[in-house]
This record gives C-alpha cells, sequence and structure tokens, in this order.
C-alpha cells in the first residue's frame, strides 16, 4: 500500500486535525512542510490550485480537505476506529459542526488578538483568501463576540463531558475529538503557549480532555521532500473511482466540471468527472509536473459545476 502523505505547516489548525488522528491511529505517515501562504509552486501542481491547508497524497491521488482525508485515513488504517460502529453518521455531523462553526469563532478570538502583529504579506494573502479585507481593527472589535461564540458553543461541548465519559462519544477518541482539538489546540498554542487562556480556563472538562488528546502525539511521521512527493505522484497510477449514473446531480462520468469550495479559498479546480458518490467528487487532471492524477473533494461544502 502506498503511503499516506501530508502536505501541511506546523501553525495550520486544520493540519492538527489529522495530525491528532494520525496519532490516535499510532500510524506511519510522510510529512511535507509547505509555505503557509502562496506561492505553493510544488503543491499547486498535485491540487490544481487547491489552495488550503492540508492535503493528503497517496501515490497519484490527492484529498483535499479534512472531511475527506479524515475518512480515507479511516479507509487506511482502519484500527482503532474514528466512527464509532453504529453512531458514524453522529460523529460526521458534530465534525462538521465544529468545523463550520467552533473553529471560526476561536479564529476571531486569536486574530483579534494578533491581527495587528502579524506581517503584512500574510494579511495579504488571508484576504485574498477570504475574499474580504483582513482589517486587524475590526477584528480586534469583534473579538469579545467571538470569545462569547466560542465559550457558549464548547459549553455545549463540556456538557457531553459532564457525566464523566472521558471523549466526545464515549470511552475512545473519534473523528468529532479530532475536530475539536482544532480550535481547542489553536486558542493553546497560539495564545496560551500550550496552557488553557480564555475562554478554555472556565472550561475545566475541556482542558483536561485536550490534554489527553494531546498526549497521543501525532504517529509516525517521517519527513519527505516535495520533490519527492511530486516524483511519487508522476509514477502512480490513480485508483479507480466511479460515478454514480443516478446521482441527483444530472452529471456524467467523463464530463469536464469545476470544483470549488463554497467558503473561503475560492479557486476552481477543472478536470474530467471519474468519481461521484454521496460524500466525494473525484475529477482527473494532467500537469507537466506530476502527469495523471485525481483530486478528490468532499460533496458537502463543495459546489461542483459543468464547465
Amino acid at each position: 500500500m502506498s503511503d499516506m502523505i501530508l502536505h501541511h505547516y506546523p501553525n495550520s489548525p486544520f493540519s492538527e486535525k489529522v495530525r491528532v488522528a494520525f496519532g490516535v491511529k499510532q500510524a506511519a505517515w510522510k510529512s511535507v512542510v509547505i509555505p503557509n501562504m502562496l506561492p505553493k509552486p510544488d503543491l499547486m501542481p498535485l491540487t490544481g490550485g487547491y489552495r488550503k491547508t492540508p492535503v493528503m497524497q497517496v501515490g497519484a491521488d490527492i484529498y483535499c480537505d479534512t472531511q475527506l482525508i479524515m475518512l480515507e485515513i479511516e479507509k487506511r488504517a482502519p484500527t482503532p476506529p474514528l466512527l464509532p460502529t453504529g453512531r458514524e453518521g453522529e460523529a460526521r455531523a458534530l465534525a462538521m459542526w465544529i468545523d463550520r462553526n467552533i473553529f471560526w469563532a476561536a479564529v476571531g478570538v486569536v486574530m483579534g488578538a494578533l491581527g495587528d502583529k502579524l506581517p503584512k504579506a500574510f494579511l495579504e494573502d488571508r484576504s485574498a483568501f477570504t475574499g474580504r479585507p483582513f482589517d486587524a481593527a475590526a477584528l480586534k472589535a469583534a473579538a469579545p463576540m467571538a470569545m462569547q461564540q466560542t465559550f457558549a458553543q464548547l459549553a455545549l461541548a463540556e456538557r457531553m463531558l459532564a457525566d464523566g465519559r472521558p471523549y466526545l462519544l464515549g470511552e475512545a477518541p473519534c473523528l468529532a475529538d479530532c475536530a475539536l482539538y482544532n480550535p481547542v489546540w489553536f486558542i493553546k498554542e497560539r495564545l496560551g503557549g500550550g496552557k488553557p487562556v480564555p475562554p478554555l480556563d472556565r472550561l475545566p472538562l475541556i482542558t483536561a480532555w485536550s490534554e489527553r488528546l494531546k498526549a497521543v502525539g501525532s504517529g509516525k511521521p517521517t519527513e519527505m521532500a516535495a520533490a519527492d512527493a511530486i516524483a511519487i505522484a508522476k509514477a502512480a497510477t490513480p485508483e479507480a473511482t466511479h460515478v454514480d449514473p443516478d446521482d441527483p446531480s444530472g452529471l456524467k462520468a467523463g464530463q469536464t466540471v469545476s470544483v470549488t469550495p463554497d467558503d473561503t479559498g475560492k479557486v476552481p479546480v477543472s478536470g474530467a468527472l471519474v468519481g461521484l458518490t454521496n460524500d466525494r467528487v473525484s475529477i482527473s487532471r494532467h500537469d507537466e509536473q506530476v502527469g495523471d492524477v485525481v483530486v478528490h473533494f468532499p460533496r458537502a461544502g463543495f459546489v461542483i459545476k459543468p464547465a
């Protein structure tokens, strides 16, 4: 089986969601460190322009967005499971809520505190990424509301732990725990040097839970050069995929489509449709540097359009 290669950078909170999943599974993986802003010359040939972090590569298959990356990790390293038996939908739904709501509230807390201390180039990059000006003064003014929203939503997770369970859905960490660790880790690391700061200092169960997850580590990473990852993609053949002929979209195999995130980083990636199921869309594309690759995206949160 081909190695799981994670293209990421150390301070990326969504990368931490994946790294802690590797830790839960004690899985081996390859680590390619990428820049935290454009240009990303060794990543764009693989993704066709998708610019969010992280991206996971397995041979000539490129997986975008942690929704899908986590499912691929589950498939390739199934034990211990991230999706508890009989509660798979619950774990995925919780993760989606966390990614779309708690994370962005936590970003408001962190950026409200640090926005005026960040380099100009980073601010310009994130303005292009989000599609709106990165205004440090406005972020600072909005930080109290972001703090309130972060506290209110984390308090719901605190209640889940109030019955004594060690993790959100029971005795073992699952996908939902990995997702929640992302914004909690982001606040602790960027504002507290690893220690709980507001609003985490008012949430003792969440704080203790986060320390349990921190202790699982990040699995067994091995550093890999970006050039080696590109060479692996060029030498590999993408895995077989399937287009559901009865998909409600009406899209057909071989049709040229574009796939674009619906929130931030709205850069369309175009190619021939080679895979379509209820939870993913896959497009085939060619690049001189990497050869023929298939880029995979989740269905939820992405817009698919005929080109």
